[in-house]
């Protein structure tokens, strides 16, 4: 406890955004454990869970492939979906075009 009172404010957020995203990624890896175990004990019944619950499975589609780089780290790298990176804000703001950062 002694070393949570000589963080600062902003240090205290950071951790708790990280143990948020912990707890959301290790919430996501359980549910996907269950519904995996719960398909096989269909399958070894002869059925498909959809069958069983009448609800479609939900499939997600894979991440999309990268379209932009960072120009001062090329690992790091956007898809063009989603919220635009600080990166690649602060490069247009620098008159750069999309097409300097594509892959």
């Amino acid at each position: 406890m002694d070393n949570l009172n000589s963080l600062s404010l902003k240090e205290l957020k950071d951790l708790q955004s990280q143990v948020a995203k912990a707890i959301s990624s290790f919430e996501d890896r359980k549910k996907k454990e269950a519904l995996a175990e719960l398909q096989e004990f269909a399958r070894a019944k002869g059925f498909d869970l959809e069958e069983l619950t009448g609800a479609p499975v939900v499939r997600r589609r894979a991440p999309a492939s990268a379209k932009y780089a960072n120009p001062a780290d090329k690992s790091d790298t956007w898809s063009g979906r989603g919220r635009k990176p600080r990166w690649f804000i602060a490069a247009l703001a620098a008159g750069q075009q999309p097409e300097d950062l594509a892959v």
